[in-house]
């Protein structure tokens, strides 16, 4: 019955892994739809959501069957519990693709993001992707080290919204309201993303470890 149980929960990880890996490809393709104006990307990106919905699904469903059936206490409770937090973020880390993608495809032809901007826009993204991939590597090894050091490297990510908003409210500034509130709302959701990824990254240390890294 205890071998039983742990393959369910080795199976919901590989879940969580998979799902991360194509939270991955959402924030990815997201950003590419944002940088080159392509609405072809971006309703990809908005269609493929459902995808990750429905790993969310059944993640949810096995924890909850294992809650029902096996009674699991203790530790084996704790990584029932953590792998539903889990989900839960993964899933509102494809969401925030999908608003990137959005903005995205309300502005086409045209691009969101303008020029002075978009070697920032572009960072931000490929900090985000960089950290949902470290992600899908923590989950699969529950590796501690990597996901404490993940937390660290949040701070890349603050620093890149900071610096946007720096330029957002400079006085060379000359794009006009509506592209300022992309910009505002562009920025939030990929430190949204960074958070979220830092999140799960923590629970994979309290899974491992029982202990928290930092209050989630």
């Amino acid at each position: 019955m205890r071998q039983a149980f742990h393959e369910q929960l080795d199976s919901v990880f590989s879940d969580l892994a998979g799902m991360c890996r194509l939270v991955e490809t959402a924030v990815g393709d997201a950003t590419r739809s944002l940088l080159e104006g392509d609405a072809e990307i971006a309703e990809r990106v908005i269609s493929a959501d459902s995808e990750i919905d429905g790993v969310r699904e059944k993640v949810e469903d096995s924890c909850f069957s294992l809650l029902s059936l096996q009674q699991p206490v203790a530790g084996d409770l704790r990584v029932v519990v953590s792998a539903l937090r889990m989900v839960s973020e993964l899933e509102r880390m494809g969401d925030l693709s999908v608003h990137v993608a959005k903005i995205a495809r309300l502005r086409v032809p045209e691009v969101a993001v303008p020029e002075q901007l978009r070697g920032t826009m572009t960072r931000m993204g490929d900090v985000a992707e960089d950290m949902v991939g470290r992600v899908a590597r923590i989950i699969v090894d529950k590796d501690v080290e990597a996901a404490i050091e993940l937390g660290r490297d949040d701070e890349v990510m603050d620093q890149l919204r900071r610096r946007s908003f720096t330029e957002l409210l400079s006085g060379e500034w000359s794009h006009g309201v509506e592209a300022a509130v992309d910009v505002a709302l562009l920025g939030r959701y990929y430190e949204r993303i960074a958070d979220h990824a830092v999140s799960v990254a923590n629970r994979v240390v309290f899974v491992v470890t029982g202990d928290l890294p930092v209050e989630v």
